[in-house]
């Protein structure tokens, strides 16, 4: 069964600079599970990543826990209204 939250595209850049979890959910993250946290990311294609769910999925290794961060919505002065 594949992770509904994981998309097809072509390659996955996995950033542990960039991704929110970092530090809450690093060890139980399959990226440092297998690799430490790469330095630099790493590109991770749609077979691998399927591969990496199978094993997850099978308790083989941990899931991949990469959160990317979302921009919020902007906000200006003007929206803010005084009591």
């Amino acid at each position: 069964m594949t992770d509904p939250t994981v998309s097809d595209a072509d390659v996955t850049h996995v950033d542990c600079d960039t991704c929110s979890a970092r530090g809450l959910a690093c060890d139980d993250c399959v990226i440092t599970f297998l690799l430490g946290a790469p330095p630099s990311g790493v590109e991770i294609g749609r077979d691998e990543r399927r591969a990496i769910e199978a094993l997850a999925a099978g308790g083989l290794v941990p899931p991949l826990r990469l959160v990317t961060p979302v921009a919020g919505p902007q906000v200006d002065g003007s929206e803010v209204r005084g009591a």
